[in-house]
C-alpha cells in the first residue's frame, strides 16, 4: 500500500484508540465501527481516506497486547515525572501507536514513524503538544533504535 494509505491508518488508529480511552469501547466494537462507518467514508462533509486496514488492526492489536510496557517506556519519557495517565488523551493515543510501532514494527524506519505521528498530532494539538510529542518520540525512538541515529561513515 502506498505512504497516503499508511497515513490514513495512523490516523485512523490514532481515533480509535482515543475512542476507546474517552469512550471505554471494547476493540471488536471500535473495529466494526471504524471498518464500516469511518475509513474511506465521509462524515459530516469529512472525506476519510482509504486506509490499509491490516496496518490499521496491526497498529491497535498492538498497542492493547502492548500496552503495560508501552506505557511504561512513555511514562519512563515523560520529564519532570508527569505520568502518561495525566496526559490529554488524543496525546495519549498518539504516543501510544508510536511507540508500539517504534518497539515492534522494525521494518518502518523510525524517522518515518515520528514524522507520521507528528503529522497525525498536528491535525488534532497545537504546536506545543505537537513538538512535545515529537521530543518523547524521538527520545523513545534514540532508546529503541540507536543504530538509525548513528552517523554515517
Amino acid at each position: 500500500m502506498s505512504r497516503e494509505h499508511r497515513a490514513a491508518s495512523r490516523l485512523a488508529a490514532t481515533q480509535a484508540l482515543y475512542q476507546m480511552d474517552v469512550a471505554a469501547k471494547g476493540i471488536n466494537e471500535i473495529l466494526a465501527e471504524f471498518e464500516t462507518y469511518w475509513i474511506g467514508r465521509e462524515i459530516e462533509g469529512d472525506q476519510y481516506k482509504p486506509a490499509e486496514i491490516e496496518f490499521f488492526r496491526d497498529i491497535l492489536n498492538g498497542v492493547l497486547e502492548n500496552q503495560a510496557p508501552i506505557d511504561q517506556l512513555i511514562d519512563a519519557t515523560l520529564a519532570g515525572g508527569w505520568p502518561l495517565a495525566r496526559v490529554e488523551a488524543v496525546m495519549r493515543a498518539v504516543l501510544r501507536a508510536a511507540t508500539y510501532e517504534l518497539r515492534k514494527r522494525k521494518d518502518i524506519p523510525a524517522r518515518v514513524v515520528i514524522t507520521e505521528y507528528v503529522d497525525v498530532a498536528a491535525a488534532f494539538l497545537g504546536r506545543e503538544e505537537t513538538g512535545m510529542i515529537n521530543a518523547v518520540l524521538d527520545k523513545i525512538a534514540r532508546d529503541l533504535r540507536a543504530d538509525e541515529f548513528q552517523p554515517r561513515t
